[in-house]
């Protein structure tokens, strides 16, 4: 598996990203991300490649996305659910 390559542009200090999930599926991604934001990022972070803080935030963006989505279903589900007999109290 090939993981996405990070190279600068400098005249206007861009990070462009190409990305090759793998041999099945492939896919050319470029983005221009400003170099100061990638930076902070990984000093706020610790991330020791730009690779894996791009895939960290990229997760971190899921899960955010999807707990969102959880909680808007709080109340919704009736699960009718007796937490004694689940837990053997008689």
């Amino acid at each position: 598996m090939l993981y996405p390559r990070l190279t600068f542009k400098e005249p206007n200090h861009t990070i462009h990203i190409i990305s090759c999930i793998n041999t099945y599926f492939s896919m050319r991604t470029t983005l221009d991300i400003p170099k100061k934001l990638i930076d902070e990022a990984m000093k706020v972070t610790g991330a020791t490649t730009k690779s894996q803080l791009i895939k960290d935030a990229l997760q971190a963006e899921i899960d955010r996305a999807k707990r969102k989505r959880l909680i808007t279903k709080k109340g919704t589900v009736d699960l009718d659910i007796n937490l004694d007999t689940l837990r053997d109290r008689n």
